[in-house]
Order: structure tokens, then C-alpha cells, then sequence
């Protein structure tokens, strides 16, 4: 489904240079120390960077030097980017149609996917008047609204309390199988990777230096600085 192909990138005299293929249905997680390239890689699919060489293909179709909003991905990030002055239901509706234009099928796609995060009796609010919690449920029904196959997740939950930072994610992991998406997610949180995904990427010194089943993910690894970052982790 997705698949980087000797990809380059270079920043500040730093090279980055990755390789990586990502199953249709998977959820991989791309985890490694602060500063390895994770939110690079995703940066570089999402298509706010351009790499120097190398190719980028989702479904086959290679995506280089598209804009953002040509590629086949929703994105979820860290900070919610919801629009203060439009209501829930707008920033939701937003997902399908930028002049906010719907017909009636979209209208009922906007409610469904304001039921199924739990936000449908807050679609007349501005984003000031919701929690933090809510507004990332607003945020998820934006992503989930869209038709792209493949969502982009970086640290979206990373400021959120343990408690709802774990609802999230299994709401997360309900939408992603109903719908049969592929996720990429960066995240600091071992604990989020054992809970959400299938796979994982360690990056390490720009590089994709391992790629495995979540289950493999613990301090047994062959991988010595996996085994170092993992234990440190789970450690914190």
C-alpha cells in the first residue's frame, strides 16, 4: 500500500535516507530516539518536504511532487488544526468539501462520523467551547470522513491524560479495521505501539534500521540499540 524507495532527503548537512514498505491493512508505528528522522519520513510522505532522489508510492502510484492535498492520505497531527471560527460539524464537513458545499450524502457522512467518534451533540459548537479530548475527536472525524485509504498519525495524542490518551487510540483502532486503513503513526509511547499497532519501524541515525511484528518489539531484540531504546522506554 505504501512503499519509500531509497529516499533522500537532506537537512543542515544531515542526510536522511529510508526504505520501507508498509502492507495494506497494517498499522505501523515508526518509533526511535527524539531526532532519528521519524517525523521526517512521515513529513517527507505527507508531502510537505520533497526529497532530493528516491521514489514514494501509494497503491503503485508514485507521489512525488505532489501537493499535499493530491496525495492519498488523511492526517492527523499533535496540534488539532480545527478552524476557530467554523463549528464542529464545518470543521468535520471541511474533510469532504473546502467551500463547506454538501449535498445530502455528505451531510450524512458528517453525522456518521461525528456518531461514531462521539462528538454528534456537539456539531453547533466553536472549538473554544470543547475540551482537549474533544476537539482531537473532531479532528479524528475529519481524517475518518475523507475517503483516503492510508491515515498519517503524528503524535496526535501525545498531550492528551493516559487515561484518555487510551481511549483514543482504541477508538482509533476500531475506525482503522472497520474501514480497513493503513495507518503510519510516529510516537514516543511504547505503551501506545503495543495497544495500536501491528508493525513497527525503529529509525535510528536517519535511517529505517528495523522493521517488525509489534509482538517482537522487547528487549530480547537482535538489534542492540532497539534493545538500548526499547528498555529505556519501558523504563520511563
Amino acid at each position: 500500500m505504501l512503499a519509500l524507495e531509497n529516499v533522500v532527503y537532506e537537512y543542515q548537512n544531515e542526510t536522511f535516507r529510508f526504505d520501507l514498505n508498509v502492507e495494506s491493512g497494517a498499522m505501523m508505528a515508526l518509533i526511535g530516539p527524539s531526532g532519528a528522522g521519524k517525523s521526517t519520513l512521515l513529513a517527507l510522505v505527507a508531502g510537505f518536504i520533497e526529497p532530493i532522489s528516491g521514489s514514494i508510492s501509494a497503491n503503485q502510484q508514485n507521489v512525488v511532487g505532489k501537493a499535499p492535498y493530491q496525495r492519498p492520505f488523511a492526517m492527523l497531527f499533535q496540534e488539532h488544526n480545527l478552524f476557530a471560527h467554523l463549528s464542529v460539524h464545518d470543521n468535520i464537513a471541511l474533510g469532504l468539501n473546502t467551500s463547506l458545499k454538501l449535498s445530502s450524502q455528505q451531510q450524512q457522512q458528517v453525522q456518521q462520523a461525528a456518531n461514531q467518534v462521539g462528538v454528534d451533540g456537539l456539531l453547533d459548537r466553536l472549538p473554544e467551547h470543547l475540551s482537549g479530548g474533544q476537539k482531537q475527536r473532531v479532528a479524528l472525524a475529519r481524517c475518518f470522513v475523507q475517503s483516503h485509504p492510508i491515515w498519517l498519525f503524528d503524535e496526535p495524542f501525545s498531550a492528551l491524560d493516559p487515561l484518555l490518551r487510551e481511549e483514543m487510540l482504541a477508538l482509533v483502532q476500531r475506525l482503522v479495521k472497520e474501514r480497513g486503513i493503513t495507518l503510519l503513526m510516529v510516537t514516543h509511547h511504547l505503551t501506545d505501539v503495543k495497544a495500536l499497532a501491528s508493525d513497527f519501524a525503529f529509525i535510528d541515525q536517519g535511517r529505517v534500521a528495523v522493521v517488525d511484528k509489534v509482538d517482537k518489539l522487547d528487549i530480547q531484540h537482535s538489534h542492540p540499540r532497539l534493545q538500548a531504546f526499547v528498555r529505556a522506554g519501558f523504563n520511563a
